[in-house]
């Protein structure tokens, strides 16, 4: 018998959307409908299926101001914020320009004896199961790669944001892409396992928890299923002596902040060199002090509600603990702050890693700042981590900067700014953060398998 998956909106705790799920045979045969049309789909020239994606992701940006309210009323980012077509439309774009470059053949020879040369082939039916804290922008980061190269989709979406994959698979259906070759599926956890260990999907990419992550690996145990996977996070900031301390604070509190605090890369803890400390720390204290909790409906509100009462009750939990053992919070509770999904943001200081608010990912508006001696205790602290996405460095010496961070166990290395993805880079992680990666050539060599042609001519 069908469940019913139900968005509860963070705004006022009601049922906003729900949906049935598919019974396992149904789903099956959903799988089964993708895997038939995959061939005939990666036959069709490669401009066409780049045209393709990138009329329905236009298609996206003329739904945006529907999209707002939505993704406010399912997760409570407030509208101010304008939504996340242009990072959807910035991620898209890039994979399209690159595609032809990214998946051509890789010539080795060609004498009068042999040709010998390497193919990238789609792997065939490719599970997105996607994030509810970006949820246009984690999805297209496999979906469009995935669809110019060949292969058909099928999209599984958070419950937290059940409407993003119905306007996704409507999109993409109006600009002409067959409605088997991306489909959007409502599905519980142990449906989805089930398919995976049936080798009902070719590839999986999944963003989201370490346990959910996990959860993957085990079903597909045996099934020797490609897995790309981006897990929990906990990035760190480190401001050297001669940066710029304005914009240093500015960014990485920010980065801290921004969606209340839920991005995949944003800032958990920070470490800043002895001489800026207390600066620093006051500068931080101002900015959060400025900002407007509340109803993310709201033009005024700068920060929203967290996506759901149990992320915040978390965050909570981390604060608290961490207080108890001698942390000092510097901002006082907000009277918006209700208890539940509307939670103050929170500064941290006599922070150690001791405490769990500097070592579990928080995924939520709380930061850790600590104070540092000088390289070598900063990159001791950065790596005392189970994650490693990215990592985020602050000074005007880039030689600097490139030599601490090749001693960080990370994804990715900033320097001088933070919590962004450059879709011309590899989105990718180490340690609990993952294994995989995603965008760029390497996205696209990710989404495919190698084929080699050793050809003698007569």
């Amino acid at each position: 018998m069908a469940k019913i998956l139900k968005c509860i909106s963070p705004i006022d705790g009601s049922v906003f959307a729900e949906r049935p799920t598919k019974t396992y045979e149904e789903a099956r045969k959903t799988a089964k409908c993708a895997s038939d049309a995959q061939a005939a789909w990666a036959v069709r020239p490669l401009q066409e299926r780049v045209d393709l994606v990138m009329a329905g992701v236009a298609i996206i940006g003329e739904m945006n101001d529907e999209v707002v309210l939505e993704l406010a009323k399912q997760m409570g980012r407030p509208v101010r914020y304008g939504g996340e077509f242009g990072g959807f439309e910035e991620r898209a774009s890039h994979m399209a320009s690159i595609a032809k470059e990214a998946l051509g053949d890789i010539e080795v020879s060609n004498d009068e004896e042999f040709h010998r040369y390497i193919k990238r082939i789609p792997h065939g039916v490719v599970l997105v199961v996607a994030p509810w804290n970006y949820p246009y922008m984690t999805a297209i980061n496999t979906v469009a790669p995935a669809l110019i190269a060949g292969n058909t989709v099928i999209l599984k979406h958070s419950t937290q944001t059940l409407l993003v994959g119905e306007r996704m698979a409507k999109a993409f259906h109006a600009a002409g892409i067959p409605e088997a070759v991306f489909q959007n599926v409502f599905l519980d956890h142990d449906t989805t396992s089930k398919l995976i260990a049936d080798r009902c999907f070719d590839f999986i990419n999944f963003t989201g928890s370490v346990g959910g992550g996990k959860a993957m690996e085990i079903a597909a145990a045996g099934t020797f299923t490609g897995i790309g996977l981006e897990l929990g996070g906990k990035d760190p900031g480190y401001v050297m002596e001669d940066a710029d301390l304005d914009a240093a604070v500015d960014t990485l509190i920010d980065g801290a902040m921004f969606n209340s605090g839920q991005c995949c890369c944003g800032i958990e803890r920070i470490y800043v060199v002895e001489s800026l400390f207390d600066q620093f720390v006051e500068k931080a204290v101002a900015i959060v002090n400025g900002y407007k909790l509340g109803n993310p409906l709201d033009k005024e509100t700068t920060i929203g509600p967290m996506a759901n009462v149990r992320f915040a009750k978390e965050v909570r939990s981390q604060i608290e603990e961490a207080v108890a053992m001698g942390a000092k919070a510097h901002i006082e509770v907000a009277s918006e702050d209700d208890g539940g999904a509307y939670l103050s943001p929170q500064i941290l200081t006599n922070v150690t890693h001791d405490m769990r608010v500097m070592r579990d990912e928080s995924f939520g508006p709380v930061v850790g700042i600590m104070k540092v001696k000088d390289d070598a205790e900063a990159i001791a602290l950065m790596n005392d981590s189970d994650f490693g996405l990215t990592a985020s460095l602050w000074t005007k010496d880039i030689v600097r900067a490139q030599t601490i961070g090749d001693q960080i166990e990370t994804g990715t290395i900033f320097m001088n700014r933070c919590d962004y993805l450059d879709p011309a880079l590899c989105w990718t992680g180490c340690k609990d953060t993952g294994r995989g990666g995603g965008l760029s050539v390497i996205g696209y060599h990710n989404l495919t398998r190698p084929k080699s042609y050793h050809l003698k001519k007569a």
